[in-house]
């Protein structure tokens, strides 16, 4: 195996292949460790319309983080894929292929309809596999399901049984939103409010054997075909005189009673109020309380039926401007006033949904909402990250209706009811015995099969199955907030009432993924980012990176070509800190590493500089996995960035140079050996997050053996603490950037060498890595002491426990200088003031813990000491 890496970073080159590696070395297997602790994920299945989109692609970046983070800590992991079936989505996308060839659904039956949808899934599905291949998800192939899979059948078909005969599943005639294209019904959860351009429409309706009038509004006139009363609130002195009267419907001439209910507001419209009751849920209750008629004017498809007189056929809304146009010649067509208004559209066709009277099957949801908001308040508790979307789940359990469960289509799981000649119905697992028993033809909300699927996917009902006992409730679900209603709610809900536990323990919710300008991606705007086209320029692991670090939990991410770039940049630059780490560790093995680190561990061997890498490895690990932890992957993305990029590469590589330019043998073997060492963890550290180059670089480290997915996670090693160490380089770190400040103020280039003091209590730490200071500040002259005179012309700055001071005579300007070091005094007063606030606040200095407090009273000392110091210095050079 060659040690050496590319000259230059290729995504396609460093990704292809490598997945099926990994598959085919098992890697993503649980371990079956019976003394690991068990942690699994069931992943959000696609729905198998398509590609994967962004949302998805977060989803299971996320979810590949966490799974493969526990996987390296020694969890027994199993992250469980699988795919939805997504009734009308993928019915709607297959009846539209066969549209292109002119064959409706309906001119191949059900059954070899239903053969055309599973060649979709089975090419949509194969489609989403390979995709999730690109995107590196580290799931369990052997244990794939698909929401129409025999054992989930059966999970549903027991779970529709047990509610049915607990009599929270029934049947009745009730107003649903209606999807006219699709021709089926909806749950409310699927139907989006948008605003758009209509109009109140003011008719007037002929009270019966008189001459006189009222007037009513409303926005969808066609309804009145379906009208059976007006109503009038009973305190309108208006109409009081017309109450028990009837009016005289438009057109079709049908008489209808003059009610009163208090549905009818005084003080909106004209106080006069038609009633639909098949057409509206407002209107439903009111027909309900007056027991009046329901009249359906509209088919499945969203035309006028028979009860529409001679606007039978049309479509709905032709049939509204025909109406309008009659009532107009008519003279009871009073006004036509624009309104912009919400209207309920559906969430898979987007055309405009119908309130409409239908039979249909409902879950009552009061027993199931009261069990899952009483979960909330036990030690068996959902956790929300962020905590503020547990409002959001309680807000709609609180409010929720009764869910209608059946579909009028063919794809999806058929509703297990069948019916016989006498009327009578029967509801099973299986079909009844006997002859002449139909089934339901309905199937049943996608949602009802999904709400099952952290548990029926591990087995159940076969509560003794292994993956059931083992893995069930799964650890944590990672999606976005707008499916909470959706997905989140069903999934606590069922698997309270069907296994006594909630689903998962943690849900983290990430936003949206929104375009550059901050608007929601949409096919209308033509601002959608397909993922693999994505991954095909950048990579997967800088798709990875830019979707892990996008943003805090909850909160929507912009989607930036920029911030791919600086992703891509930044694995470019660990690639270039690997090649130069691996072009100086040849022939170095693993026993020699590992002898190394002990004797720096010891303080036997090694530098300042080795124990102040090796301190910072393992702040930053301690870090890392406090913030992975919380699901704070942003926060941990920063700090991983803020090592590698600044104290890794720039400094500490940039600080062995020194050694691995030098002649010590002894002392290069040491430095070798802490730079693979520092790789080694920071490739374990990143691997969660960017899989692929990751595994590239380690299996070219000379003192690696196996796979990175199975390597053990980094953990802080207390022997490497050296805070003595890690202070002194802060500080050398610090007069580096001090004199390079300095140099950039005068124009005095790095080439050209200076004369340099440094006055400091300090003076041997900084005369010990005096070959530093002098290969990166180039001084002519290097004076270090305690102390020392200070010469009268000098640039000057002040750092963490010394002065430092570039005698420039003829280069600097005395009043200049003075204005800068004004400005620099006042920055130390700003920080002296935010530290004594917070110090003087008694609340914080009472709860926060001891090394908190501890460490404003460090900052507030050192913050002092450089402002008494700049202070000082103004005072000389105004003196002279």
């Amino acid at each position: 195996m060659t040690n050496e890496l590319t000259p230059k970073f290729n995504p396609t080159e460093v990704e292809a292949g490598r997945y099926e590696k990994w598959l085919e070395a098992d890697v993503f297997k649980p371990s079956g460790n019976p003394d690991a602790e068990p942690y699994s994920i069931v992943i959000p299945p696609p729905n198998v319309t398509g590609k994967l989109h962004l949302g998805h692609a977060w989803d299971t970046t996320l979810q590949d983080i966490i799974i493969r983070q526990k996987r390296m800590q020694g969890f027994d992991t199993l992250w469980l894929p699988g795919m939805d079936h997504a009734g009308i989505a993928t019915q709607a996308k297959v009846a539209a292929r066969l549209a292109e060839d002119g064959i409706l659904p309906q001119d191949l039956g059900r059954e070899k309809f239903l053969d055309k949808v599973w060649e979709w899934k089975d090419e949509y599905a194969t489609t989403i596999k390979e995709q999730w291949g690109k995107m590196g998800i580290s799931v369990d192939y052997s244990r794939e399901r698909f929401t129409l899979d025999e054992g989930l059948s059966q999970a549903v078909r027991k779970v529709f049984v047990q509610l049915y005969n607990k009599g929270w599943i029934y049947r009745g005639e009730k107003l649903i939103n209606w999807d006219p294209k699709a021709m089926t019904a909806l749950s409310d959860i699927e139907v989006i409010h948008k605003e758009i351009d209509g109009a109140f429409y003011h008719i007037t309706y002929q009270i019966e054997g008189s001459d006189e009038f009222v007037e009513i509004a409303t926005t969808r006139p066609e309804t009145f075909l379906g009208d059976t009363a007006v109503i009038v609130n009973e305190k309108d002195e208006r109409y009081k005189h017309l109450v028990g009267k009837n009016v005289i419907l438009p057109i079709i001439n049908r008489v209808i009673p003059i009610l009163t209910d208090d549905h009818a507001d005084m003080e909106k419209g004209t106080g006069v109020v038609k009633i639909t009751p098949a057409h509206d849920p407002n209107d439903f209750e009111v027909a309900m309380r007056h027991d009046l008629p329901m009249i359906n004017m509209m088919n499945n498809d969203g035309t006028i039926n028979e009860n529409g007189g001679k606007y039978e056929g049309l479509d709905r809304f032709e049939a509204r401007k025909q109406i309008v146009a009659d009532l107009k010649e008519l003279g009871q067509l009073v006004d036509i006033k624009p309104v912009r208004h919400e209207v309920g559209h559906s969430e898979r066709t987007g055309v405009v949904v119908e309130p409409r009277l239908s039979t249909q099957w409902f879950v009552k949801m009061d027993e199931l909402a009261k069990n899952a908001i009483a979960n909330q308040t036990t030690e068996d508790a959902v956790e929300f990250y962020p905590p503020r979307f547990n409002d959001t789940f309680m807000q709609w359990m609180e409010n929720v209706h009764d869910w209608v469960i059946s579909r009028q289509l063919w794809w999806g799981h058929q509703i297990p009811a069948w019916y016989n000649e006498a009327g009578e119905m029967y509801v099973g697992e299986e079909a009844p015995e006997g002859e002449g028993w139909t089934q339901d033809a309905d199937v049943l909300d996608t949602w009802f099969s999904s709400a099952l699927w952290p548990f029926s996917t591990m087995g159940w009902p076969d509560e003794n199955s292994a993956d059931f006992k083992r893995y069930f409730p799964t650890s944590t679900l990672v999606t976005g907030y707008d499916i909470i209603f959706f997905w989140v709610s069903r999934m606590i809900f069922q698997s309270l009432e069907f296994t006594g536990k909630s689903p998962f323990h943690n849900v983290l919710i990430h936003g949206l993924i929104r375009d550059e300008e901050g608007r929601k991606m949409s096919k209308s705007l033509g601002n959608g980012i397909d993922p693999m086209d994505v991954i095909e320029k950048y990579g997967a692991d800088a798709l990875r990176w830019f979707l892990s670090n996008g943003s805090a939990p909850g909160q929507d991410v912009r989607f930036s070509y920029d911030k791919m770039d600086a992703a891509w940049n930044f694995i470019n630059k660990i690639w270039n800190i690997s090649r130069y780490i691996l072009m100086n560790a040849e022939d170095v093995s693993a026993d020699s590493v590992s002898s190394a680190l002990t004797k720096v561990a010891n303080k036997t061997a090694g530098n300042v500089t080795d124990r102040w890498i090796l301190t910072r490895l393992n702040d930053t690990a301690r870090r890392v996995t406090e913030q992975m932890d919380k699901f704070e992957f942003g926060v941990a993305g920063h700090i991983l960035y803020n090592f590698i990029w600044d104290e890794f590469a720039n400094w500490y590589l940039e600080l062995t140079k020194e050694v691995m330019f030098g002649e010590d043998e002894a002392e290069k073997d040491i430095t070798r050996a802490v730079l693979l060492h520092v790789l080694d963890q920071v490739l374990r550290l990143l691997h969660p997050i960017m899989p692929f180059f990751t595994e590239e670089i380690f299996e070219k480290l000379p003192n690696t053996s196996g796979s990175i997915v199975v390597a053990e996670y980094p953990k802080a090693r207390p022997e490497f603490n050296d805070d003595k160490a890690s202070e002194g380089v802060a500080m050398l770190i610090e007069l580096i950037t001090a004199v390079r400040n300095i140099r950039a103020e005068v124009n005095t280039p790095l080439s050209k060498a200076v004369p340099m003091l440094i006055k400091s209590e300090h003076a041997d730490f900084f005369n010990a890595v005096s070959p530093y200071i002098s290969r990166f500040t180039n001084p002519s002259e290097l004076t270090i002491a305690k102390d020392l005179a200070v010469p009268e012309q000098a640039m000057s700055a002040v750092i963490t426990g010394a002065e430092l001071y570039l005698p420039l005579a003829g280069l600097i300007n005395i009043e200049e200088e003075i204005a800068r070091l004004e400005k620099e005094l006042a920055k130390w007063q700003k920080e002296l003031d935010l530290v004594n606030k917070k110090l003087g606040n008694e609340r914080f200095v009472a709860n926060a813990k001891a090394e908190v407090v501890q460490k404003e009273k460090d900052k507030l000392a050192d913050y002092q000491e450089k402002f008494d110091t700049v202070k000082a210095r103004i005072a000389e050079l105004k003196e002279n």
